[in-house]
């Protein structure tokens, strides 16, 4: 062999000896081989995570040897669903009725009871006992777990414990008396000892507590609690709808809706869906969206204004509809939403105007008693976090007309012109002389001057400076608007031209006219701004569902 290939053999073995030291390297994120310091960090570390997974496992099958053991295995348990969908395990409580936590009350005591809930809160009392408050819509009762030698064990405690807050169960328990009222939970004279208890879905972390969502301004400022900002329920707005309170809100919203349809239909109207799909501004002016509909342009209904009259043209008499409204308004207030729930109506009459304004002042007083009466445990509810009144209303109607209004004013140092319209400061401000004066919350503007409303809205005939339409108030603010409308096509034209818009745009609207109409009148009503204002809640976007506004179109 050649002093060569000797010399090549012994670099390649000194390569091959470099390059098995190399493996054994451990690089650092730079890319360069790890300090020996770094290196023995390194292997504590391996060393902890070693043990912390030997300590999992070990509690792992602690935990399933315990389980195999536990005598109250039966009694509880997740219903976990596998990836198929599927449930894999049933709650096996057979037919049973199942009881809303609502209708549970003393009247019970002794009753085994079924009842799905959200365990809102948990308190532990040691090892063998645990408090619970579950919750079912508007309502929450008290849960109570023992451990016993029989059919609850500590294991099962233990359980019960770790559910998450927010998680739904299927429970089985005796109804109990307790010694004292239950002040913490809206059930105050019963409570639920748990006996089975499955956990149907378990809730992962939430965005703020749900019983910081529930208080008051009272009982933030007093006890110095968190307090959720309107911003924050609303970013997270199906945790928001959980509480108590805003479930009881949108029963009461729910319920406005069907007492005014109760109203109406045994006034013997009707009951349409205009579309909400136009191919013009509806009522000219700005404040609309525009869409693209295939290769022209739509618009979003600003209101069914135009189709209800053409329902009365049409020979329907008295008609009315429960639909969304759309405003391109940048409006960002307290009580403006660029979408919102319309309530309208409309009506042809006999001799005056005043035949419309007047059933609706009924309707809303039919509204008002009815809530008071038939949803007052959701009034309960609702004034617990945010107090208020009833509305103060007068069975003989308070109606003010507009010079009236306007002299009133003047005598508390507003200067003001005969015929402008009214501030929302002037509105606040007359609302508070109404109150005083006449003991109400509730009462009518009528005779507004005829420069400030709709193109479709008939002057009064013996002062045509004014008009035949009116404004309805709660706690200050309005909440509809409404008038008798012409009925006349040529006159219409001509007062459609004044507004400075082309007839053109609404032929088929003012044609509906030219075959003959009875005078008519009827108004619109915001639903949200009058259970904001009703309920005393402050702000318009705790009555919307999902809030759209300027800044907001999601969730």
């Amino acid at each position: 062999m050649s002093s060569i290939e000797e010399n090549k053999n012994t670099v390649a073995e000194q390569v091959e000896k470099v390059a098995e030291k190399l493996e054994d390297v451990i690089l650092g994120e730079d890319g360069k081989p790890l300090s020996k310091k770094a290196l023995k960090k390194l292997e504590k570390e391996r060393e902890k995570e070693r043990k912390k997974q030997e300590r999992l496992a070990k509690e792992a099958a602690q935990r399933e040897a315990e389980l195999a053991n536990d005598f109250a295995k039966d009694n509880y348990g997740d219903l976990s669903v596998d990836g198929t969908g599927k449930t894999i395990k049933s709650v096996g409580f057979g037919d049973s009725e199942w009881k809303r936590v609502k209708d549970l009350n003393e009247s019970l005591d002794g009753q085994n009871v079924h009842i799905q809930v959200r365990v809102q809160t948990s308190r532990a009392t040691g090892s063998s006992m645990c408090f619970l408050v579950l919750r079912g819509g508007t309502s929450t009762v008290q849960g109570l777990v023992v451990a016993d030698d029989k059919n609850i064990s500590k294991i099962m405690v233990k359980f019960i414990k770790s559910i998450p807050s927010e998680s739904i169960v299927a429970i089985e328990g005796k109804v109990v008396k307790p010694s004292e009222p239950v002040q913490s939970c809206s059930v105050h004279d019963a409570e639920i000892h748990i006996q089975k208890i499955y956990v149907i879905s378990r809730a992962g972390p939430i965005a703020f507590s749900l019983e910081d969502a529930t208080r008051s301004n009272k009982e933030i400022e007093e006890g110095g609690f968190s307090k959720v900002n309107l911003d924050t329920r609303l970013d997270n707005r199906i945790i928001d709808l959980r509480t108590v309170t805003n479930n009881a809100i949108f029963r009461i919203q729910s319920a406005v809706c069907q007492l005014f349809r109760e109203f109406l239909l045994e006034k013997k109207f009707t009951e349409i869906h205009s579309p909400k799909l136009n191919g013009s501004a509806s009522e000219g002016g700005a404040n609309v969206f525009e869409v693209t509909y295939f290769k022209r342009k739509a618009y979003l209904a600003q209101s069914p204004q135009l189709y209800k009259q053409m329902c009365i043209a049409a020979d329907f008499g008295r008609v009315f509809e429960i639909g969304p409204v759309f405003r391109a308004e940048d409006s960002n207030t307290h009580r403006h939403m660029t979408e919102f729930v319309g309530l309208d109506l409309e009506m042809s009459f006999s001799e005056d105007y005043h035949e419309v304004m007047n059933l609706i002042y009924d309707c809303f007083i039919y509204i008002f008693k009815s809530l008071e009466t038939r949803w007052a445990h959701e009034l309960e509810v609702i004034r617990q976090q945010y107090p208020s009144e009833p509305i103060r209303f007068k069975e003989e109607r308070v109606v003010l007309k507009f010079p009236e209004a306007i002299a009133l004013l003047r005598e508390s140092g507003v200067e003001i012109p005969d015929l402008e319209d009214l501030s929302t400061e002037n509105e606040k401000l007359l609302g508070s002389l109404v109150a005083k004066k006449y003991g109400v919350d509730f009462y009518i503007l009528d005779k507004f001057p005829s420069g400030i409303r709709p193109f479709y809205t008939m002057p009064d005939p013996a002062d045509p400076k004014y008009s035949n339409s009116y404004d309805f108030f709660i706690r200050n603010e309005e909440i509809m608007s409404g008038a008798q409308r012409i009925h006349d096509a040529d006159y219409l034209t001509s007062c459609i031209k004044e507004k400075g818009i082309n007839p053109a745009e609404l032929e088929s609207y003012i044609d509906a006219f030219r075959y003959g109409c009875p005078p008519h009148a009827g108004g619109g009503v915001g639903l949200e701004r009058v259970v904001m204002l009703y309920l005393g809640l402050g702000n318009i976007r705790r009555t919307s569902l999902f809030p759209r506004d300027p800044k907001r179109l999601s969730p």
